[in-house]
């Protein structure tokens, strides 16, 4: 049996005070809904919901970050500030993550994914959109995915199952994002799946910052050399079937429509091959049939 690991006191009220901010958030949203409908935006209109993370989510979220945004725009903070302050709370985040922490672990973590969503905000509200910021966006989204579960995954290093469980959810969320660069690259619409980056930053976060509470009610005295915390392992096991599975459906489906475009382009070069020879000249006659014309 092993005692709670210190600072698990500290995390809890942490947990509890993110949960009770996320509480706030929710019933100003559910005012908003009363007194003026839904909140729309064209950007989650593009991007759609899931079975895991609702549209309607996704618009109290972007609801909740407008006034900051726009208060970022006043103060003249650019999109690559956000998106490197975002790089250093995931960095954050992985250091807690690597030590137990769950609870600041995931506090960074959301720090970290608010401000990935605000630099794209102020980046449309600025007009300073760019696909040299999307390079770095996209970048800073990888780095911020490989801390957060490289953490867990140091700090796992005594239980190999959760260890290798890990490995598997970083393999997968990698995957997921290596397949739509892919299809932007190759200019094919893949299927839209599972685990996408929202969805895996909104369970990946939602699993640290649970786990205190969990750790302080089911894991007391346990046997395992390092408290579980079963929400993150939880979120860590939904990646890892989920993100794996929509990659191999994401690469299935790329595969499938290059082998459509090959084909495509092979009649056509068919066709015009045809078109092409189906009116010889003289002397292609006389040199594909001499014999006819001695």
């Amino acid at each position: 049996m092993t005692d709670l690991p210190s600072g698990t006191h500290s995390d809890l009220w942490y947990t509890l005070a993110l949960l009770g901010l996320t509480a706030v958030l929710v019933l100003a949203y559910a005012l908003r809904l009363v007194t003026k409908g839904r909140a729309t935006y064209a950007r989650v209109d593009k991007q759609g919901g899931s079975a895991l993370l609702s549209k309607s989510l996704m618009e109290m979220a972007y609801w909740t970050l407008q006034p900051i945004g726009r208060v970022l725009v006043a103060l003249h903070v650019t999109p690559n500030m956000l998106s490197w302050a975002s790089l250093f709370f995931a960095i954050l985040a992985g250091v807690c993550l690597a030590f137990g922490h769950f609870g600041f672990g995931g506090g960074f973590a959301m720090v970290s994914g608010f401000l990935d969503s605000l630099d794209g905000m102020v980046a449309r509200l600025t007009g300073a959109s760019s696909e040299a910021g999307e390079v770095l966006d996209a970048t800073i989204d990888r780095y911020a995915e490989g801390f957060f579960i490289g953490g867990l995954i140091v700090y796992y290093h005594d239980i190999p199952a959760l260890q290798v469980l890990s490995l598997i959810a970083l393999m997968g969320s990698f995957m997921v994002s290596y397949s739509s660069a892919k299809a932007e690259a190759l200019r094919v619409d893949p299927p839209k799946g599972s685990m996408r980056r929202p969805e895996r930053a909104l369970y990946l976060t939602l699993g640290a910052v649970l786990s205190p509470i969990t750790i302080s009610l089911f894991e007391m005295n346990r046997t395992t050399p390092v408290a579980i915390g079963h929400p993150m392992v939880l979120a860590l096991g939904m990646i890892a079937v989920l993100a794996n599975a929509s990659a191999i459906e994401r690469m299935f489906a790329i595969a499938r429509e290059m082998r459509v475009r090959e084909k495509r382009a092979l009649e056509a070069a068919r066709q015009q091959a045809l078109s092409e020879g189906a009116v010889p000249n003289e002397a292609s006659r006389t040199a594909e049939n001499p014999v006819k014309l001695r």
